[in-house]
């Protein structure tokens, strides 16, 4: 297990932070975010041409990187402390790991050395009603007319479903689920950009009328989901104590300034504790996320129990430092201009992303049999 980050990912983690913060600060946060598309497209050719970051974890063969998934929480950390509108989590995350999973050598060749360079968003299509993860398809379907399939149903809460150019869909068939993947321009598929809690992400939702779809071939569809749902769990993580360590910054900086009585507000003991607590939050999470993603690089064996781990704990805690920083800058009459509002926004809308903190914990609870 790999605890601490050695020089070369260190660097990268320097060079990332650099990046954001020079190339998003927080004016270019909201314009971003404000815009049609509700992220900035040249942060992402650069992040892509320079960087090389939507690739971290592709296979050389397909142009990637060849790192692993550790790198790629460490581009999720900085990616989550910045708030950087992207696509990376629905593209560079969820739909590379479903095509990575999936045994079609085809739609891997085609796909993703374009969506390594940048020049291709895919998001993968699985939630319905509530948000959950269906592993039989839900109540989407495909049917089949000779070679041809059209699938019927609705999927929500697609990450990056509004601006994909190829949505990966899980759907039932008369054979139990299977993968489709479907053009979001053709016939019959409709997407409407969900009104959400975060402004600097968007979900989608994607309404499918015999709209037209290929099959992708995959012997197991549903341990590709519980795979690619671990691995997002992961990546989620990262981008979650990105935000609480940055969270936690802004109020320990506004503690140090904040005078009340005449003493510096982060001199009283409440308040002393309360940032100890985050603080123990941020160091507890952390380890479990190092933890996590050396697994799903290294023991797959042990990637689901450090995946359901890393979601129950760290989800709740960003949440707990999104609302501390939110009211330890209570003193400066809290307005729309301060970032706090974006980070506690952002905390709670990933606690609900993936599912409940309650259901988290009980998949916790069901890989420790308990």
């Amino acid at each position: 297990m790999q605890l601490v980050l050695d020089p070369e990912q260190q660097e990268l983690r320097s060079a990332v932070r650099k990046f954001l913060t020079d190339q998003s600060p927080s004016a270019r946060v909201r314009s971003a975010m404000e815009s049609d598309d509700g992220y900035d497209r040249e942060l992402w050719r650069r992040m892509a041409t320079e960087l090389g970051l939507l690739g971290l974890a592709v296979p050389e063969r397909y142009d990637g990187a060849g790192a692993g998934h550790v790198e790629r929480a460490i581009v999720q950390e900085e990616l989550g402390r910045s708030l950087a509108p992207s696509p990376f989590l629905g593209s560079a995350v969820l739909a590379t790991d479903t095509l990575l999973a999936l045994d079609d050598e085809a739609a891997r060749a085609e796909l993703l050395p374009r969506m390594v360079a940048g020049e291709l968003i895919a998001a993968v299509a699985v939630a319905e009603g509530g948000g959950a993860w269906d592993r039989t398809g839900g109540a989407t379907t495909a049917s089949r007319s000779g070679d041809a399939w059209t699938l019927d149903g609705t999927k929500t809460a697609v990450v990056a479903g509004d601006v994909a150019d190829v949505l990966l869909v899980l759907a039932s068939t008369s054979d139990g689920p299977g993968w489709f993947r479907v053009d979001p321009s053709a016939s019959g598929v409709t997407r409407t950009t969900l009104t959400t809690l975060d402004p600097t992400r968007r979900l989608a939702k994607v309404a499918f009328a015999k709209a037209p779809a290929t099959a992708l071939a995959s012997a197991d569809a549903a341990a590709v989901l519980d795979l690619v749902a671990d691995l997002g769990a992961v990546a989620l993580a990262a981008e979650q104590l990105g935000g609480l360590q940055r969270a936690l910054e802004m109020a320990v900086d506004y503690a140090k300034v904040r005078v009340q009585f005449g003493r510096p507000v982060g001199s009283y003991q409440a308040v002393k504790h309360g940032l100890a607590d985050v603080y123990s939050d941020w160091e507890q999470g952390l380890s479990a996320l190092r933890h996590a993603s050396w697994a799903a690089d290294h023991a797959r064996d042990e990637l689901p129990l450090a995946a359901a781990l890393v979601a129950a704990y760290v989800g709740p805690a960003y949440f707990r430092a999104g609302t501390l920083c939110v009211q330890y800058h209570g003193g400066i009459g809290y307005t729309w201009e301060h970032d706090a509002h974006l980070y506690y926004k952002r905390a709670k809308s990933t606690e609900l992303l993936f599912g409940s903190p309650a259901r988290n914990r009980a998949r916790l609870a069901d890989r420790l049999g308990v």
